[in-house]
């Protein structure tokens, strides 16, 4: 089939990952309500945001919609991700893995060398994800999901600064979708 002249295919929708704002906390809780059973508080967000020093809090935009988000805290050489989420409508679309590229990244800003994180021992796909950004297991947290009554595994990963962790940040970035990348 042939295009008419003039008409142009539709772009496909391009991801902009930036730090999170007051503006678009709505979007934020709406996906924090989805995904949490017990969600943070929009003033919680507000207190995380206000400590840019050792924090950063991003969002993940298609068209002004916040379609995920994600954070962490800087300890020195560490970092830790408090939290990272999708909106369920946007899942598997990568978007997952370009927040947390960028967070990583921004852990580098931070000065950590090493990244750790909690995921539900069941949440595999989320195991998953972090194991393609060589996240290991090191311990579980008995309990530490209360409200369901769920063990965390507790995930590392260290020497983020170093040039074959770049070479496999930017292979995870090369894979993924022209829209989605950074």
């Amino acid at each position: 089939m042939r295009r008419s002249l003039g008409i142009k295919e539709p772009e496909a929708p391009r991801l902009e990952v930036t730090r999170m704002k007051r503006r678009h906390l709505r979007g934020v809780m709406a996906i924090e309500r989805q995904v949490y059973p017990r969600p943070w508080s929009p003033n919680l967000f507000l207190s995380e945001m206000a400590e840019t020093r050792n924090r950063c809090y991003l969002v993940a935009r298609i068209d002004r919609e916040v379609v995920g988000y994600g954070g962490l805290i800087g300890y020195g050489e560490e970092a830790h991700v408090t939290n990272i989420a999708v909106d369920p409508l946007h899942h598997r679309h990568k978007i997952g893995t370009r927040l947390l590229h960028d967070l990583i990244q921004n852990a580098i800003l931070l000065g950590a060398d090493a990244v750790s994180l909690e995921v539900r021992v069941t949440n595999w796909g989320a195991q998953r994800l972090y194991g393609r950004f060589g996240f290991r297991p090191v311990g579980v947290r008995k309990n530490y999901y209360q409200e369901i009554n769920e063990d965390a595994l507790i995930m590392w990963v260290d020497g983020i600064r170093s040039d074959e962790y770049q070479a496999r940040l930017r292979a995870l970035m090369a894979e993924l979708p022209e829209g989605i990348r950074p």
